[in-house]
């Protein structure tokens, strides 16, 4: 199968997940206790206002065919307007997503290069000194909640020591780095120990295998067979792994975004599910569902450019 098509063919299936990612999340906020349209009109909005409003956001129709509503406004590209801002879905999803997409790539860019080092200082010397201090850094980063760190990282060093903003996104780029920088660290202390496990582990195993040692026995040097060898067919098994750490990020921007106020999509979500704001967290979701899809795609892809062995 060309490269064309298997694209073709992983958006094409990526449809009915969609759709069951609406009806879930749907079904979901419909249960949800609580009525918006009270929480929209306010407390002294007699039942004919509240009749009214009801009406004219179509909440007055049967579940069922509220969801079909919905989903045939979809397919037309309309995700509904929000109960609690009074705008498009779309356009607040379009103000949010950069800043959530932006502080994930920067989480990514600041775990890589920890990970590769410290996986290949523990590799070298299984058992050695440096490789019994990484595990138990490990260990500790793992044990540590994010919120926990967030909440320790924004008092100490934003509220005490002043070096680093704890709420706000900036304007410009350098902005965007320094208000984000905490919130970043904070997951990527969670993260690097999970990879730097996962690589470490695929590292010992390609160190082990013959062809190591046939390498070797024919002249070639161990730092030539490790960079040309060992270290690319370790990345793909750890390759998988991140792609699901950064489908995780994004969900689990919530968690950072709520303590340090990144006006982000979790913030959203955070302030829209208090609001029973349920064209919002829809849309949200459908946002994050169809971003983990193109996530996994492009995994996928590069792991057919790291190993022409796996065909698409």
């Amino acid at each position: 199968m060309s490269t064309l098509k298997y694209i073709c063919w992983r958006l094409l299936m990526a449809l009915p997940v969609l759709l069951g990612v609406s009806v879930v999340t749907f079904v979901l906020m419909a249960a949800t206790p609580g009525d918006p349209i009270r929480l929209l009109a306010g407390a002294r909005a007699d039942a004919d206002m509240i009749a009214l409003v009801r009406e004219r956001y179509g909440l007055d129709e049967p579940i069922l065919k509220q969801y079909f509503i919905y989903l045939k406004n979809l397919v037309q590209g309309d995700l509904g307007n929000s109960l609690r801002y009074r705008q498009p879905v779309a356009d607040l999803i379009a103000r949010h997503y950069p800043v959530t997409l932006f502080l994930v790539i920067y989480t990514v860019v600041l775990t890589l290069p920890p990970v590769v080092f410290l996986s290949v200082l523990s590799a070298r010397k299984p058992n050695g000194v440096a490789d019994q201090v990484i595990r138990v850094i490990g260990v500790l980063g793992l044990a540590v909640p994010v919120f926990w760190l967030a909440l320790l990282f924004a008092r100490f060093f934003g509220a005490q020591l002043g070096w680093f903003p704890v709420s706000g996104y900036g304007e410009t780029f350098s902005e965007h780095m320094w208000h984000l920088f905490l919130p970043a660290l904070s997951t990527m202390i969670w993260v690097v120990p999970i990879l730097v496990r996962n690589l470490r582990a695929a590292l010992l195993d390609e160190m082990n295998r013959d062809y190591v040692q046939a390498g070797l026995s024919k002249g070639l040097g161990r730092k030539q067979v490790f960079r040309t060898h060992v270290f690319p067919n370790s990345v793909l098994p750890t390759l998988n792994l991140f792609a699901v750490i950064v489908a995780y990020l994004l969900g689990g921007s919530v968690i950072v975004e709520t303590v340090y106020a990144v006006p982000g999509m979790g913030n959203l979500m955070v302030d829209s599910i208090l609001a029973r704001d349920y064209f919002v967290v829809q849309g949200a979701t459908l946002v994050f569902a169809l971003t983990t899809m193109l996530v996994m795609l492009a995994v996928d892809l590069l792991s057919t450019v790291i190993d022409p062995r796996i065909t698409a």
